[in-house]
């Protein structure tokens, strides 16, 4: 191995080392979320600066190791609010690949891999030059396969010469190489996130959302190479939006929650039949619902027709100062003894990380 090799092993160690230690300051403060790429999310890490000495005569004078007392100023320091000649600290973002990053979320939260139980077949391109094409570009192009044409078209015409054996292909007997296509199963998920954006939930419980579903989602593009993610919204009534809707939407008034689950139903049904997909909803409230009988409604959505085409449903309950929390006590009491539906509380930040571990560390 090369000794830059080396170094740039030791640095992503290092760097690996240092997200690990401080994965819940990440995961809590939110700023990953906003530079996050399709495959890279910058990390902030202080920047590492090795000791060195600095040689030259010193012609100042000042408090070190000999006469002074404690907290006498040296000369030399610049007083507060006037400019100085120190270097600060700096901060150095490093791009991490959202795969590392999905390993290490895993290590730290002891996740297991999950077993999909649907297969889809795509038809995909393979990782070599094994096919052949009648067009191409010339640095493609088969020589060997073009002079057979082109031998083989001179013998059937009759104008192939054993004496004189030149052979002169013509444009219908270039051959190029190409990807071969091919039939390759591959396991597909779709997640579908439900919030409430009644007046009850506002700005901090969305941002914890919008964190947890971040974590979620690396997760699970680790898992699979085929995700889709969806979104819907409710108060009194529920709306499939995009992303950007989603976290940042404000709404007022009730909360039907059975509208939501009434929609997810229907994307579910109509998108992602349960022999080809593996789909994970995940419902965000406060736990406010306008009445018992629209929680009753709730259970039996979920009981009779989102369970049985889902892998595991999810639900988390933001703690808000409006919000009475009831609705997850109810999940907790019609699902106690069932694995497919797990809830968790978030009380604030500090509780995504155990939440995110409720949610997955099941591996359905």
């Amino acid at each position: 191995m090369r000794r830059i090799d080396q170094d740039h092993t030791r640095f992503r160690d290092i760097v690996r080392g240092r997200i690990k230690q401080d994965l819940r300051k990440y995961v809590t403060s939110g700023e990953m979320v906003g530079k996050q790429g399709k495959r890279y999310v910058s990390i902030p890490l202080p920047q590492i600066q090795l000791p060195r000495f600095r040689y030259g005569s010193n012609k100042k004078s000042g408090v070190g190791q000999g006469e002074g007392e404690p907290g006498q100023p040296m000369d030399g320091e610049a007083q507060p609010g006037q400019a100085g000649e120190e270097e600060g600290k700096h901060v150095l973002e490093v791009d991490v690949s959202l795969e590392e990053l999905a390993r290490i979320l895993g290590e730290e939260l002891e996740l297991p891999n999950i077993q999909p139980k649907g297969k889809r077949t795509l038809r995909t391109l393979a990782g070599k030059f094994t096919g052949i094409a009648r067009s191409g570009p010339q640095s493609l192009r088969h020589f060997k396969r073009t002079f057979k044409e082109a031998l083989k078209r001179q013998i059937a015409s009759g104008t192939y010469d054993p004496e004189d054996p030149r052979v002169i292909p013509i444009r219908d007997d270039l051959r190029f190489r190409s990807l071969a296509r091919r039939e390759q199963p591959q396991a597909s998920a779709a997640i579908v996130y439900m919030m409430d954006v009644s007046g009850s939930m506002g700005r901090e419980q969305k941002e914890i959302v919008r964190m947890e579903a971040f974590w979620i989602d690396t997760w699970l593009r680790h898992q699979y190479r085929n995700l889709e993610v969806n979104y819907i919204v409710h108060d009194a009534a529920a709306h499939v939006v995009d992303q950007h809707t989603f976290f940042h939407l404000r709404e007022s008034g009730g909360t039907k929650i059975s509208s939501a689950y009434e929609l997810c139903l229907k994307l579910i049904d109509e998108k992602y039949p349960a022999s080809e997909w593996n789909v994970y909803p995940f419902h965000f409230s406060d736990g406010d619902n306008w009445s018992s009988r629209d929680t009753e409604r709730c259970v039996e959505l979920l009981r009779d027709s989102i369970l049985p085409g889902v892998n595991q449903f999810c639900y988390g309950q933001v703690k808000s100062a409006y919000g009475s929390g009831q609705f997850k006590k109810d999940l907790d009491q019609a699902f106690r003894s069932d694995e497919r539906v797990v809830t968790s509380d978030i009380l604030d930040r500090e509780g995504i990380l155990p939440s995110i571990k409720a949610f997955l560390g099941k591996g359905r």
